[in-house]
């Protein structure tokens, strides 16, 4: 007799909706449940959702836009607030 597969969080599905969607699940979760650094004060594990896309955190109490599940996207990743900052002063001189 064959060993299972671990299937986590995606199980509740069952044998429902296809294999693709359910590791797309599976992945999407797995970075939800993972714990976010904040970006100001750099602690881990501090970061609470508050609502779909906005994030706070407990140390120092910033409140910011970030992804729906993970506190930053991969296209926030590329310019920080203090980048586009100077792009913008660069484009109006």
């Amino acid at each position: 007799m064959g060993k299972t597969k671990s299937v986590k969080s995606s199980g509740r599905f069952a044998q429902r909706y296809g294999a693709t969607p359910r590791k797309r699940v599976l992945a999407i979760e797995s970075k939800a449940r993972k714990g976010q650094r904040c970006p100001k004060c750099k602690s881990a594990d501090t970061l609470s959702r508050i609502a779909a896309g906005i994030w706070e955190c407990s140390s120092c109490g910033i409140k910011f836009a970030g992804g729906a599940f993970i506190s930053q996207t991969t296209l926030g990743k590329t310019l920080t607030p203090e980048e586009m900052k100077s792009l913008k002063k660069g484009t109006q001189s």
